[in-house]
């Protein structure tokens, strides 16, 4: 089966130019393209799509509101476009659901792969981007003194392979450093994020440097 995706950008040429290139891929099937935060609601309501690529700054409702409306209402994923140089709003939009950030000068394929892998349930953490995009955000507006808070509800390998999720480490990294099996630490991720009440491994790493687990540096 295709990946269902709806892409929304105001420019209508950036718009245009990842639905081309993921149009023409044999396994995703853009159904709906979005010039707004609004519009971008509409499709997905209207369509139920795997994932929703939703640029940040746009008209009428911006792609925060978008994002958290999209992740209260439905399963859709939703990866953003952002510019890292400009953008102050990451933090926000991981908080409302968003599961992975582009930068919208993205190459092909790591468009392509951002997709895939975003619609199959994981967040995008591996590319560099990303870890400094929410290393960024979190430095900015992390509470130092809640260390712990909320915590007490995880088992002792359970916030260990939290504080390893914070610090970007993919489960066959986690594996490894804690001498476990990869379905190991798949029931640990899974317990984690349905303890904490989180949505992904994204607002896991968040969580991570939130309660002090992770200090920067």
């Amino acid at each position: 089966m295709s990946i269902r995706v709806v892409v929304a950008d105001d420019q209508e040429l950036v718009r245009g130019g990842f639905s081309m290139i993921l149009d023409a891929q044999p396994d995703i099937a853009v159904v709906a393209e979005a010039g707004d935060g609004a519009e971008a609601v509409a499709a997905v309501r209207e369509h139920r799509p795997d994932l929703l690529l939703l640029d940040i700054r746009m008209p009428r409702m911006d792609g925060i509101a978008a994002a958290r409306v999209v992740c209260e209402e439905t399963s859709t994923k939703v990866l953003m476009l952002t510019t890292f140089d400009q953008d102050d709003y990451v933090y926000d939009a991981l908080h409302a659901g968003a599961s992975g950030f582009l930068l919208k000068d993205v190459r092909r394929d790591d468009l392509v792969h951002a997709v895939r892998v975003v619609a199959g349930g994981e967040s995008l953490l591996a590319p560099s981007v990303t870890r400094r995009l929410i290393d960024d955000m979190v430095r900015k507006q992390a509470r130092p003194a809640a260390a712990a808070v909320g915590l007490d509800v995880l088992t002792t390998r359970e916030r260990e392979t939290l504080e390893l999720l914070g610090r970007g480490l993919s489960n066959a990294e986690i594996a490894a450093t804690m001498v476990v099996s990869e379905h190991t630490v798949k029931t640990h991720v899974s317990n984690v994020l349905t303890k904490l009440g989180l949505r992904d491994r994204v607002q896991a790493v968040i969580t991570a440097y939130e309660t002090g687990l992770i200090q920067r540096g």
